[in-house]
């Protein structure tokens, strides 16, 4: 007879790493007062000018490896950080909390307009009620 353990009398010890969920993109080291986006700057294998040409303009610059040693293995060639067809990229937040501001701006005059289209429309005789609320209903459980 062997002197083994009953399976149900074994314990294991649990690990202390957690389960997440796969991501094909390294994260960066977070430098204080930027923030990071991968932009596309190849599709099908032809370069995306007009893509890295507008991001560009909006303050985007690419990483350098140097920059950040942790991620070693990417793109190599160009000497930024590139991974299929992406490139890291980084600006000053405040560039990205004005852009924020500008684009709310703009859905907030778009919303405006066609607030008051509807409501130039508006009859006494058969208002038009134009809310802004929205609800969420789940299904009843038996």
């Amino acid at each position: 007879m062997s002197n083994r353990t009953p399976r149900e009398l074994e314990t294991r010890q649990e690990t202390q790493r957690r389960w997440r969920p796969p991501s094909l993109l390294p994260d960066p080291v977070k430098e204080d007062g930027y923030s990071y986006r991968w932009v596309r700057i190849r599709f099908k294998d032809e370069n995306d000018d007009r893509n890295i040409t507008s991001k560009r303009s909006e303050g985007w610059e690419p990483v350098r490896l140097e920059d950040h040693p942790e991620i070693t293995i990417y793109g190599k060639s160009s000497g930024n950080v590139e991974i299929g067809g992406l490139m890291l990229c980084k600006t000053p937040t405040e560039f990205v909390h004005q852009r924020n501001d500008h684009y709310r701006q703009l859905t907030k005059a778009q919303a405006d307009g066609v607030d008051h289209s509807l409501m130039s429309q508006n009859d006494p005789r058969m208002p038009v009620f134009s809310e802004r609320k929205s609800t969420t209903s789940r299904g009843k459980r038996d």
